[in-house]
């Protein structure tokens, strides 16, 4: 198999919240011992209410954040702040709002060519025109679009000019951060199916942070479930999806809209409120919201276990299809 492109053991990240006057200070564990690997050709779907983390762990793998524990290495070389510069151009992330991602007073052509002006400034003038000239046509749009502004795109477009920047460095993994959820749903298949082509094309990895499990499984190879800043269940796609193991997992995929207007529809509501992550609960985060919730759940916090398809439970699920 091919090495991976980015491995991570055990990322954190912490951040300090200052509470009142004479209150201490408060730690917010966004994310908290996630480990994973990316490879070239394959897609790793991050999902999870909000709050979870996967936005965080977007940030970190971007370079945009640093980790306040654990590690991670892209393309063998540890990423520390001392190197940042020089992966930056390996890793590239696409946000969720193509609006508020583009510059509104840059012409489309020079918002291109700005990544290309940074860090190869060997680079001619012409060359950089022509790359950007050349990324257009490989995300869809036309050459004439080099001298408009953003505001005179639509929304699917501006999502493609995006992709287009993203690509400028010839990186070779994408954080892809809710991509198309700003999307009418003919423009979101259209995006996602231009991922999918410029994956096989360029041999991407892609780390596909998103809360649309329906989009997940069109695009994902392997998962990682999140819960309060947590991988709780991860594993190839299709062993996740069809046979969860983790309560959580059961109650979102139960929440997943069918189109098969007659097919059984057993929804699972949970009870309670996700808890705050200034007071994360001791032991097993879901416990108060768990239906198989035991003593034992309340105060050790499981962590994954060694299989196939690793789940943190203490009294997982028997893995039968919802």
């Amino acid at each position: 198999m091919t090495d991976a492109v980015v491995t991570a053991s055990g990322l954190s990240r912490f951040y300090n919240v200052k509470g009142g006057m004479f209150s201490p200070t408060k730690v917010v564990r966004a994310l908290s011992d996630a480990t994973f690997q990316l490879f070239p050709g394959r897609t790793l779907a991050v999902v999870g209410e909000s709050g979870c983390g996967k936005s965080t762990l977007a940030r970190v793998i971007s370079l945009i954040e640093e980790p306040s524990a654990g590690q991670f290495s892209i393309s063998g070389t540890p990423a520390t702040p001392g190197n940042w510069a020089s992966l930056r151009s390996s890793v590239q992330i696409i946000f969720q709002d193509p609006y508020g991602s583009l510059n509104p007073r840059q012409r489309i052509g020079a918002m291109l060519e700005e990544p290309l002006k940074i860090n190869r400034p060997e680079m001619s003038a012409a060359e950089r025109t022509a790359k950007a000239r050349e990324m257009l046509e490989l995300v869809g749009l036309r050459t004439e679009h080099f001298d408009r502004y953003a505001h005179m795109f639509s929304g699917g477009q501006r999502q493609r000019i995006a992709v287009a920047r993203a690509l400028m460095l010839e990186p070779r993994v994408l954080v892809l951060d809710e991509p198309v959820s700003a999307l009418d749903l003919s423009i979101q298949s259209q995006i996602l199916n231009l991922l999918v082509d410029l994956q096989d094309r360029l041999g991407l990895a892609y780390l596909f942070i998103s809360h649309d499990l329906s989009v997940v499984k069109h695009m994902a190879d392997d998962i990682i479930v999140m819960y309060l800043g947590r991988p709780v269940e991860t594993g190839p796609i299709n062993d996740v999806l069809s046979n969860p193991r983790h309560p959580y997992t059961r109650a979102l995929l139960s929440a997943t809209p069918k189109a098969d207007p007659t097919a059984k529809k057993d929804r699972i509501k949970l009870q309670g409120e996700l808890p705050s992550p200034l007071n994360v609960p001791p032991g097993c985060a879901f416990a108060p919201r768990c239906w198989k919730v035991q003593d034992k759940c309340r105060t050790e916090r499981p962590t994954l276990d060694e299989t196939h398809h690793p789940v943190a439970c203490f009294f997982p699920e028997d893995g039968s299809g919802i």
